[in-house]
């Protein structure tokens, strides 16, 4: 995506990969999607200031604090959202929710997918250009 190395996930496999590896995978997808919105938004001209390590490090061992987590999940997806106004570029289309994400990360991870989707389709706007 303008020059971005960026990987589109299906949200099922995210979804089961988190189950199958009891949210290691987790991990690893939070930071790769992270990195991917940093990196999608400097392109586009708007640079997210996020640092996907410490979004990962909010979950595991800050998930045990409680607050730390929640924190990342709501950052996250406003950045998802955030980055989909980037793409829309002013055109009306759908965004992802915030609170949605955040209700979907309490039963056992199913934000992975939801903003995964969303991103997929983020990435997919910035691919194609928009009509005349």
């Amino acid at each position: 995506v303008r020059g971005v190395r960026v990987r589109k996930r299906g949200p099922v496999v995210t979804w089961l990969l988190l189950l199958v590896t009891l949210g290691i995978y987790g991990l690893f997808h939070w930071y790769f999607m992270n990195r991917e919105m940093r990196d999608v938004s400097a392109a586009l001209g708007s640079p997210f200031e996020n640092k996907p390590g410490l979004s990962v490090l909010a979950l595991f061992p800050g998930g045990f604090i409680v607050v730390p987590a929640i924190w990342t999940w709501v950052t996250t997806a406003r950045r998802a959202r955030d980055l989909r106004d980037l793409a829309l570029d002013g055109r009306p289309g759908e965004r992802p929710s915030v609170p949605l994400a955040v209700l979907l990360s309490f039963l056992y991870g199913l934000n992975h997918p939801y903003l995964q989707a969303s991103l997929n389709a983020t990435y997919d706007l910035v691919l194609i250009p928009p009509a005349p």
